[in-house]
């Protein structure tokens, strides 16, 4: 069966809250995911590493990476490409808006088996 193509807009794609100052949303293809990623200033992104690598663009704001013994802080319309399993934490400098690229998917995230990020799910966000 050939593949199909698919189209989404953001603003139908709920925001799952992970905490009070940080939500997702993603939609997954058939090799790679992408999320949008909100966090509020002060949001803090545990130390974790996976199997994917990871592309991160910021659309808004600047976070500043921990990851290999540095500190790297990635500001609105910058990139950082992660290799996978490279352990990091991530801590938004303001309110931020980040898009993520992972080769493969994320299945943690799809199977919501991703305590680290996860402190408050009664919580909310609301839509941006």
């Amino acid at each position: 069966m050939p593949d199909t193509c698919s189209f989404t807009r953001w603003s139908d794609v709920e925001i799952e809250p992970l905490s009070s100052h940080i939500g997702r949303q993603f939609i997954v293809g058939t090799g790679t995911m992408v999320a949008r990623v909100l966090l509020k200033k002060g949001a803090h992104v545990p130390l974790h590493s996976h199997h994917n690598e990871q592309i991160t663009y910021i659309l808004e704001g600047a976070l500043k990476f921990a990851l290999e013994g540095k500190e790297v802080t990635v500001h609105a319309g910058e990139v950082l490409c992660i290799p996978p399993n490279v352990p990091h934490e991530a801590f938004a400098l303001e309110d931020t808006v980040d898009l993520d690229i992972f080769n493969p998917p994320r299945q943690d995230w799809i199977d919501r088996d991703d305590s680290y990020l996860r402190s408050s799910p009664d919580l909310t966000l609301n839509k941006s």
